[in-house]
C-alpha cells in the first residue's frame, strides 16, 4: 500500500463506455499538482459529508445531479444526534473523598423509551451519558485574590455534583440536506458545502422527556438541588453526522445496495456514515468499521468472480 498523505480527492472520474468508475482526481495541497489514480474498485471512507462533497462533485453525461444520484436522494437525509439537554443536582457529603488515578468512569443509560410499545407523542428515543465529579480549580477562572490565599483556594476541592445529558435520535428526513455551492469556493478552488437542516418537531417533543425524565431520576436517587437544562443546539454539534447517502434495496429512493454499493456503478463503495438509513441515539463509529469490512470482504469475492 502507498500511503499519499496531503491529498484532496476532488470527484470520481467515470468511464461511460464502460459503465465503470476507472479512478480519482486528486489535488496536492502543498505543491497544488493534480494528480489522477486508478483503480479496479474504489472505496470513499471520507467522512459523512466528505464522501458526498466528491460524489455531488462528480459531474458526468450519466451523472448530471452527483455521482449515483438517480434517486436524487444524494445528500438528503442528514443526521446526528441532538443533545445539551438533560439534568444536573449537587452531591452531599462524601466532603472527605476525591477521585485519583483509574477512578471508576461515567455512566450510560441505555435508550427505555418507546421499546416494545410507542407511548409518546414522539418515536424513537434517547439515551444518557453522565459523571460525578468534585468542583475544581477552573470554578475560580474569575478570582481575583493573589499568592497565598488563590494557591489555597484552587488546591482545595469543591463540593461533589452529577450531572446526565441526553443523546437523542434525529430521524432522517429528506429536508435536511446538503448542497454544493460553487459560488463559494474555498482555498483550493473547490466547491464549498452548504446546509439547511434543523431540528423537527419529533425531536423537539423528545427534548421534553429528555430533560424531565434526567430531573426525576437524580431527584429519585436522592441528589439535591436539581435542575433542568436545555440549551438549543442545531444539527452538527454532536458531531455523529450521518446520512446523505444511504442503503437501501430501492435504487428509486437510495443511493447504495445492502453491500454499500452504489447501485448505479457497482465498483464504487461507500462505507462511512453517509451510507447510514437512521441515527439511534448510539455513538456510531464502530457501526462504520463493521460495515466497511464486510463491504470490503464483499468487494474482495467479487473481484475474484469477475463481477467488479
Amino acid at each position: 500500500m502507498t500511503l499519499r498523505p496531503n491529498s484532496i480527492v476532488s470527484e470520481l472520474i467515470y468511464d461511460e463506455k464502460l459503465g465503470k468508475a476507472t479512478g480519482v482526481k486528486v489535488l496536492d495541497a502543498e505543491t497544488g499538482e493534480q494528480v489522477e489514480y486508478y483503480a479496479k474498485v474504489i472505496f470513499l471512507c471520507a467522512s459523512t459529508f466528505g464522501s458526498t462533497q466528491i460524489m455531488l462533485n462528480s459531474i458526468s453525461n450519466r451523472f448530471p445531479n452527483g455521482f449515483g444520484n438517480d434517486s436524487g436522494e444524494l445528500g438528503h437525509n442528514i443526521m446526528d444526534h441532538h443533545l445539551s439537554v438533560g439534568a444536573g443536582g449537587s452531591v452531599e457529603g462524601y466532603e472527605d473523598q476525591y477521585y485519583s488515578g483509574r477512578r471508576a468512569n461515567g455512566f450510560y443509560i441505555p435508550r427505555y423509551r418507546n421499546i416494545g410499545k410507542n407511548n409518546r407523542d414522539y418515536i424513537r428515543g434517547f439515551g444518557y451519558q453522565g459523571a460525578a465529579s468534585r468542583q475544581g480549580w477552573s470554578s475560580l477562572v474569575a478570582e481575583l485574590s493573589l499568592g497565598a490565599d488563590l494557591k489555597s483556594a484552587v488546591a482545595t476541592p469543591g463540593k461533589w455534583t452529577i450531572g446526565m445529558g441526553g443523546f437523542g435520535e434525529i430521524l432522517p428526513y429528506h429536508e435536511n440536506f446538503v448542497v454544493l455551492n460553487k459560488d463559494k469556493k474555498d482555498k483550493f478552488g473547490l466547491p464549498t458545502l452548504t446546509f439547511d437542516a434543523i431540528l423537527r418537531d419529533n425531536e423537539l417533543k423528545m427534548r421534553k422527556d429528555m430533560a424531565n425524565d434526567a430531573a426525576e431520576m437524580l431527584e429519585a436517587a436522592g441528589f439535591k438541588n436539581v435542575n433542568k437544562f436545555d440549551r438549543e443546539i442545531g444539527i452538527g454539534l454532536g458531531i455523529h453526522e450521518m446520512g446523505t447517502a444511504r442503503m437501501g434495496k430501492d435504487p428509486k429512493t437510495s443511493v447504495l445496495n445492502k453491500w454499500n454499493q452504489v447501485h448505479a456503478c457497482k465498483n464504487v463503495f461507500v462505507t462511512d456514515g453517509a451510507a447510514m438509513t437512521s441515527s439511534a441515539c448510539q455513538n456510531p463509529s464502530l457501526t462504520y468499521m463493521a460495515l466497511t469490512a464486510r463491504a470490503a470482504d464483499y468487494a474482495v469475492t467479487e473481484l475474484k468472480k469477475g463481477n467488479l
